[in-house]
């Protein structure tokens, strides 16, 4: 099911895009937040990051999307050698609507990707662009529900959609699985991999569903303040600092 693009590691990457990661570290308020924090996010790759609350997961996005201030650097490299800025999308953990809030699914996007006025009649252009971008997450049939009324798996959806649009080089998710049933968790991942594909684009997402990892995604990433162990899901799951940090022996020997 997985299609990594290359496995190269070393510094060089050549002739495939990758986002590099070097000795980055995050101070807040005079305290280490992130140190020595180094991964490569290659083409076509889903990673997870995962790790205890509080380990810096989601500083650790805020950092690669320009948000805080940090050292040591993070470099993206395009297929062409270009090392321009990637555009990335980014998934937030999950917002809570009010259940009788009117706004619908049109009414929020169109907000958010144009600057028509959300009080008068939406355009019918308008409504195509939005049911064009629902359509890359199967989600068309949403376009007039309301946004209190999705369901966890379907507000996901929704602000998976507007992070595609336009497309990035690089789609971020913090928590996606949160607030997700069993079954819509297995169509969400399944819908990350299609993206993947379909797009030609890297995914990073955080996640405490160890469950899925082997399954769906081709490294992990174990951060606590720093990277303590990075690899394929078999090899991290099975490392001596995942049962540190986690008190589980979960690996494919314990099974």
């Amino acid at each position: 099911m997985r299609k990594q693009k290359h496995s190269e590691s070393g510094p060089g990457c050549k002739g495939a895009c990758c986002l590099k990661v070097s000795d980055l570290g995050v101070e807040m308020g005079g305290s280490s937040i992130l140190h020595d924090v180094s991964f490569h996010l290659h083409c076509g790759e889903i990673v997870a990051l995962i790790g205890p609350n509080g380990a810096g997961k989601s500083s650790l996005f805020r950092t690669i999307l320009g948000q805080m201030p940090h050292s040591g650097s993070i470099d993206f490299q395009r297929a062409d050698g270009s090392a321009a800025r990637p555009r990335i999308g980014y998934v937030p953990q999950s917002p809570s609507f009010d259940r009788g809030d009117p706004v619908s699914v049109l009414d929020f996007f169109a907000a958010a990707v144009s600057e028509w006025p959300v009080f008068l009649p939406i355009p019918k252009k308008l409504r195509a662009r939005v049911a064009e971008c629902l359509e890359r997450v199967h989600g068309e049939s949403l376009i007039d529900k309301r946004m209190g009324a999705l369901s966890g798996g379907e507000l996901q959806r929704v602000l998976l959609a507007l992070a595609l649009e336009p497309l990035p080089h690089i789609l971020i998710l913090d928590e996606p699985l949160s607030g997700v049933d069993i079954d819509g968790e297995r169509q969400l991942l399944d819908m990350l991999d299609e993206i993947r594909t379909r797009y030609d684009l890297s995914i990073l997402l955080s996640t405490h569903d160890f469950a899925t990892l082997e399954r769906y995604t081709d490294k992990v990433i174990l951060l606590q303040s720093s990277v303590l162990a990075v690899g394929t899901p078999e090899e991290v799951l099975s490392s001596e600092a995942f049962r540190s940090v986690f008190h589980l022996d979960v690996g494919r020997g314990a099974r």
